[in-house]
């Protein structure tokens, strides 16, 4: 998922350096000076947290759904890869590289780690270096997406760092798809649906998100976030379902847009105010120039957020928690925000719950008490649905995972020259990682 960095090599207030949510949404992961924790968001009323590590200055954490397999990047060895097993404490393997890793991505069958000017592939169930793309267009920030969906398991990066172009590989099959030219100007943020059948991006400018058709790379939806000022898009995330999209950037304000398509029939089946006035623009369009066609024909946002912070950093995400959709926010300045959103009508959105991500036990459990907020009195669904009931928290679960299970994960080697297999919570569902073999491994590997 998408990933939210800190100032540079210090940390935001408290030491968050990074917080980045996996692939489904049930887990977030944090970054900070003194290590990393991982965090069960299945919740409203609580943040459980799954896992803490003491490993210093760490501004990459990547875990793999709900299993116990993460990735760590330090600021010490920024050029290392260290993969472990954290409910044993075991360390799978690590890799080197030429540069400092800027970015890495997981699904089930493929590791992807991103160069300024390289990206390598990696099989997941053995790391073996599979593919190394050199000589890509210069990604100071490491922007890249991987689709989750086994049967699309699509990379996408960018194709120049000129203008907004998006180059689409196949992971799976080693292959380039298609190149997609998005924007005028360089990519800011881009985001594949949970299916891969989607694309999203966004430019540097920040005004425009748009979204494609994966493979064809045909515009879907072309969506306006604002006309007054350009703002720096950090993160995008599609709904499970695919049928919103959030948008978060260094202002105060969130949006969420619905994918939806027009029927002009059922505007002319139904004639209201904002149809006629809907189609009067849309006749003038013919007449306008090119960019004020574009302009008057682009969406705006369904719903919205309001952050009480400005100018930090954030990652945002769109999840169903205890059978509500709700948004999710990780700031920079060490809370996850949770507001709930309203399908039908969108609008404002309504914050529920505010939790701190950081700090000693004692400090978190007296934040998270002072920090209920009651939502105010409104006609709408977002504020007046009922809160829910606090599901048993995951780290009283066997097996650290959502789906439990620690028998099923119960072959795990004691180091990484092990000739057993690891196997993660649910083999089921997760397949076995075999260890690296013969220690530590470069990712000069092979190049192709």
């Amino acid at each position: 998922m998408e990933t939210v960095e800190a100032a540079e090599g210090s940390g935001g207030p408290g030491g968050l350096i990074c917080a980045s949510f996996n692939q489904d949404t049930t887990s977030l992961a944090v970054g900070t000076k003194n290590g990393y924790r991982l965090f069960s968001v299945t919740s409203v009323d609580r943040l459980d947290r799954v896992h803490e590590s003491k490993n210093p200055d760490v501004y990459i954490v990547e875990r793999l759904f709900s299993s116990s397999l993460v990735v760590v990047v330090s600021l010490s060895m920024p050029r290392r890869m260290n993969v472990y097993h954290f409910k044993k404490g075991t360390e799978i393997c690590n890799y080197s590289y030429s540069n400092n890793i800027l970015a890495v991505r997981l699904n089930r069958q493929r590791l992807i780690v991103c160069l300024e000017e390289s990206i390598y592939i990696h099989n997941i169930k053995d790391m073996k270096l599979l593919k190394t793309l050199l000589n890509t267009p210069i990604n100071p920030t490491g922007l890249c997406a991987l689709s989750i969906n086994h049967s699309h398991s699509y990379l996408a990066y960018p194709g120049s760092s000129a203008i907004g172009e998006i180059i689409v590989y196949d992971a799976n099959n080693l292959s380039t798809v298609t190149k997609i030219l998005a924007h005028d100007s360089p990519l800011a943020a881009i985001t594949f649906s949970s299916s891969g059948t989607k694309l999203s991006s966004a430019s540097e400018r920040g005004t425009v998100i748009r979204v494609f058709s994966v493979p064809e790379g045909l515009k879907l939806f072309e969506f306006r976030r604002g006309m007054k000022r350009y703002v720096s898009i950090s993160s995008l995330s599609f709904s499970t379902d695919a049928q919103f999209l959030c948008a978060s950037s260094n202002t105060e304000t969130v949006h969420i847009f619905k994918l939806e398509q027009h029927s002009h029939s059922r505007d002319e089946e139904s004639p209201t105010w904002s149809a006629y006035v809907g189609k009067v623009f849309s006749a003038a369009s013919n007449y306008l120039p090119a960019q004020v066609s574009d302009m008057m024909n682009q969406d705006r946002a369904f719903a919205t957020v309001r952050l009480n912070v400005f100018g930090q950093k954030n990652v945002c995400a769109l999840s169903t928690i205890q059978k509500l959709p709700r948004l999710l926010v990780a700031s920079a300045d060490g809370h996850l925000y949770i507001y709930n959103v309203d399908p039908q009508d969108g609008g404002e959105c309504v914050l529920v719950k505010k939790h701190r991500l950081f700090g000693s036990d004692e400090e978190e459990e007296e934040a998270s008490e002072s920090e209920v907020t009651a939502a105010p009195v409104s006609q709408s669904y977002a504020a007046t649905v009922a809160m829910p009931t606090t599901v048993p928290s995951s780290s009283a679960v066997t097996g650290y995972s959502e789906d439990g299970g620690v028998k099923k994960g119960e072959v795990i080697p004691e180091h990484e020259f092990a000739a057993s297999p690891v196997c993660l919570d649910d083999e089921n569902e997760f397949p076995p990682i075999n260890s690296c073999r013969g220690g530590s491994r470069s990712g000069k590997g092979r190049r192709t």
